[in-house]
């Protein structure tokens, strides 16, 4: 029996292919009116008459997701009490709909517009603005949607949709129960060690495969010096249902067999930064694109944060043993990403252990060692140099210098990024290029705010009116992650 639309074969694929809805992740996220058995077994013996309608089919026989407003419709309101008054807007309860939606067992927050389900990474930016608005209570439930989410898959999934299963997110999780332990005391961490652990062993698992035959099995990648370091991938090697159309379609303009560019493409959706030329051989060539080949520096830097919060916690249960072996864990993937990652030149860079290179694209993600303290005094102040002449804009830092195209390029900038990148200069001293970074970010937001009425998902750090384009889909509103990251920016001294 099919549970989801992206199950339907043929009909599934005709409607994407044919676009009738205008964005590919609609159909996916549609609500059939009837068992989808009925439903395709009335389109394989309809489809072939003379007056079939494939569109008044599709609206027959499903529901179509709804859209929140989330505008000040009064004009009235500053930023920080349309944001306020957004958290009941972009909060989801438990729901039985049958549709592809994977029912929580709380409450969440989604990011808002064509993202109606919780998402894995969005969480934790959103989060900082949700204790900035004194909401334990709700980071509290969305932890323990992601508990019940790890207990039930053995992993956070990129959403709560099933055609998310195969593939997470950056893992958050280990700062997530961090915050809340900021607010609820460090017996938190206690509490949530088992599904801490449940994350690593997700991450982690394949290692025990690897060979110097066999470098790489599922996230994990042995380097030549033997240690082990991680990737992004996903289980599948098949289009993305929410795009794909836009999947088929690259498919014919690459010289890579399908399945690879599918897990490419899936994997870079698992990295969150969908898409960016960083993952590409070819800055211009989304054709070229391997991310399953790369060793990504961010990843690293937030799993390092996970072995750290897992020996801090068995310490502070008093299992020297545990924390110590996670503390020689989290000691040799410093190393590593110091060893691998660093260039001479003064900058992080990802790794392609296929070629066994330094990728040579500067991106934000530069910015994640700063904020897990991983570099040195002096690796700092090379980075925020470089930060400070190539990368920080009229709007805030973009996230990279590159104009591919890609949304996930210049002249974009992303509230995740802003904050990473602010959080990290300011580890290392650097206070004024952090708050004039903070400052022409959050003016960029206001600047589109008091325009629009909005909150958006990107920024075009680059030009005056700081509205965004790029990408697979337009500009989203809301949203998540900038809400939480601008409240968290203005209670920030």
């Amino acid at each position: 029996m099919k549970s989801s639309v992206h199950e339907l074969g043929a009909l599934f694929e005709e409607v994407q292919m044919k676009n009738i809805l205008g964005d590919g992740k609609t159909f996916p996220d549609c609500i059939p009116k009837r068992s989808l058995d009925e439903i395709n077994e009335e389109f394989q013996l309809t489809k072939a008459n003379p007056d079939f309608d494939l569109t008044r089919f599709v609206a027959t026989n499903f529901e179509l997701p709804k859209a929140e407003s989330t505008s000040y419709s009064g004009g009235k309101a500053t930023a920080r009490e349309h944001i306020e008054a957004l958290w009941e807007v972009l909060t989801r309860y438990p729901s039985d709909e049958l549709s592809s939606q994977i029912t929580l067992p709380h409450p969440y927050v989604v990011p808002g517009g064509r993202f109606r389900e919780i998402y894995y990474w969005d969480s934790y930016f959103t989060m900082l603005g949700l204790k900035a608005s004194g909401r334990i209570d709700l980071i509290q439930h969305m932890i323990n949607n992601f508990v019940y989410l790890i207990d039930r898959y053995g992993y956070i999934p990129n959403g709560n949709r099933t055609y998310f299963l195969g593939r997470s997110q950056p893992p958050f999780f280990s700062l997530m129960v961090k915050l809340l332990a900021e607010a609820k005391g460090q017996a938190t961490l206690e509490h949530y060690l088992n599904p801490l652990e449940k994350e690593y062993s997700f991450w982690m698992s394949g290692s025990k495969e690897l060979s110097n035959s066999n470098r790489a099995v599922k996230r994990t990648v042995l380097l030549p010096n033997g240690v082990i370091l991680n990737r992004y991938w996903d289980e599948n090697n098949t289009p993305r249902p929410e795009s794909f159309k836009e999947d088929i379609e690259l498919s014919h303009q690459t010289h890579q067999k399908p399945e690879e560019l599918f897990r490419h493409l899936r994997a870079a959706a698992e990295s969150g930064w969908d898409f960016s030329s960083r993952w590409f051989k070819e800055v211009n060539s989304f054709a070229s694109i391997h991310t399953a080949e790369i060793i990504p520096v961010d990843l690293n830097c937030l799993l390092l944060h996970l072995e750290l919060t897992l020996s801090d916690t068995h310490r502070q249960m008093g299992l020297a043993d545990k924390s110590q072996k996670y503390l020689t864990l989290a000691e040799q993937r410093k190393k590593a990403i110091q060893d691998f990652c660093w260039d001479g030149t003064g900058f992080y860079f990802d790794y392609d252990y296929i070629i066994a290179k330094r990728k040579t694209s500067k991106t934000l993600a530069a910015a994640f060692p700063l904020f897990f303290k991983v570099a040195t005094e002096q690796q700092a102040a090379n980075i925020a140099a470089t930060l400070k002449e190539e990368f920080l804009k009229p709007g805030g830092f973009t996230t990279t210098p590159e104009f591919s195209g890609q949304q996930w390029d210049a002249p974009n900038g992303w509230a995740p990024l802003q904050w990473i990148t602010f959080r990290g200069l300011l580890n290392y001293g650097f206070d004024e290029l952090a708050n004039e970074a903070k400052s022409r970010w959050v003016t960029a937001n206001l600047k589109v705010f008091e325009k629009t009425g909005k909150m958006t998902e990107k920024y075009d750090v680059w030009n005056k009116n700081a509205e965004a384009s790029g990408g697979e889909y337009p500009n989203q509103d809301g949203f998540g992650w900038t809400n939480g990251v601008f409240l968290a920016l203005n209670s920030t001294n």
